[in-house]
């Protein structure tokens, strides 16, 4: 449980705690808006790319032994960061760092239902909520660690390469004692998982084989794929570019990355609570909605009055953003078997983050062509109108294990 909490709360600083320094990291690297749009959208690019490695990987090495290597890769990335010299050199440590997420993510709800099968709601919603929690307090304490660290952007991303090692540090043990298992296990003749924490297979046919799924033939996994994607397109935008327009319509950095941290720490106490809702409903799809309409009335007030109501468009958008621990806790929900759940996290996650790649690039080229947010908050209230009816879709009662076409 420990080692969950920590990897999850390592699994957005590397992003979070880039949005309030952008300004200064674009000047330091001369950037270009496009270039910066970019930078923006390299966290779903790699998260779509190494994610689908996730469950092979998981199935070589086991789940654990991954994780381990994910934080290291994090912890590893955000140090070398700082050293880049130039934009080259910085997308190239940050995509390490993003490598190391990506597995991660895809293999946090596969560590939730492989431990703690009969607790999916309550634990996806403490990792959901260590999530929020690493989100807010890079988004709110980089810009103070760099003024307390001399002003310097270099060392204020830095640090959080620091929480990156612990995670790190608690997860190898787990992975050698998981490591020692199966290798035990394979002595006996039996499975590490037959004999550990619960089967990640979907259980074997009459004949003794066990069934492959083939994700990519249900409806329940492309509604949640598309789902992911347009959620995480939102986040993406909003944790890329929603200081700058906070700081564009006059406000100072500080609370630039003030507001950024609002709207990212109100899903500490709502990714507790929404899954555990979640959970108890038999169709989620009216709390999608919900969330959305919450998205689609931030961005109407960043449109009308974005300094006046800043704070309250922060935790609309903040509540939005909790379609995230929705999404995730309908993964664990929508397959009935270990199997079933890691098709369903890696192809969910892979889809959805290739979805979501073009978002934040064309936010960052309408920004730059039209010299204003018009346009690109036009264009996020569609997307967000679009992630409502995927919501809708998703959020109904199926498992992809009952859908024929999938099973071999």
């Amino acid at each position: 449980m420990a080692g969950l909490v920590l990897a999850a709360l390592n699994l957005r600083p590397a992003i979070t705690g880039l949005g309030p320094l952008l300004e200064e990291v674009r000047d330091g690297l001369a950037m270009s808006g496009t270039v910066a749009g970019l930078l923006t959208s390299a966290p779903a690019l790699c998260f779509a790319v190494f994610g689908s490695a996730a469950p092979r990987l998981a199935r070589r090495l086991g789940p654990a032994a991954v994780v381990f290597a994910g934080m290291a890769a994090v912890a590893a990335g955000l140090a070398l960061r700082p050293l880049a010299g130039g934009t080259g050199a910085f997308l190239a440590a940050g995509v390490l760092a993003l490598a190391g997420i990506a597995v991660s993510n895809v293999l946090m709800p596969v560590i939730v239902k492989r431990w703690f099968p009969d607790r999916i709601g309550p634990m996806t919603g403490l990792y959901s909520m260590a999530l929020s929690l690493g989100t807010a307090a890079a988004a709110a304490l980089t810009v103070p660690a760099t003024r307390a660290l001399g002003g310097d952007w270099r060392l204020g991303l830095g640090v959080w390469a620091l929480p990156a090692a612990l995670a790190a540090a608690v997860w190898l043990p787990v992975a050698r004692g998981r490591r020692r298992t199966r290798s035990g296990d394979a002595a006996a003749g039996t499975t590490g998982d037959a004999a550990g924490a619960g089967t990640s297979d979907g259980g074997p046919d009459g004949d003794g084989r066990t069934p492959r799924l083939r994700i990519t033939r249900s409806a329940t996994a492309w509604s949640l794929g598309v789902f992911f994607g347009l959620q995480s397109t939102a986040a993406y935008i909003v944790m890329g570019w929603l200081p700058q327009i906070f700081r564009d319509a006059g406000l100072p950095a500080t609370t630039a990355g003030l507001l950024l941290a609002a709207t990212m720490g109100l899903g500490i106490p709502l990714s507790f609570v929404l899954p555990r809702i979640a959970a108890r409903l038999r169709h989620q799809g009216p709390l999608a909605a919900l969330l959305a309409l919450c998205g689609l009335g931030g961005y109407a007030g960043l449109w009308l009055a974005p300094a006046e109501g800043a704070w309250a468009w922060a935790l609309l958008l903040g509540v939005s953003n909790c379609a995230f621990p929705l999404v995730l806790t309908l993964i664990g929900m929508r397959a009935r078997t270990g199997a079933g759940v890691a098709g369903l996290s890696a192809f969910a996650q892979g889809t959805g983050y290739l979805i979501s790649v073009p978002g934040p690039l064309l936010v960052g080229a309408l920004h730059q062509h039209t010299g204003g947010w018009d346009a690109p908050l036009a264009l996020m209230a569609a997307l967000m109108a679009a992630q409502l009816c995927a919501g809708l879709a998703a959020g109904r009662d199926r498992c992809v294990e009952d859908d024929p076409r999938v099973r071999d």
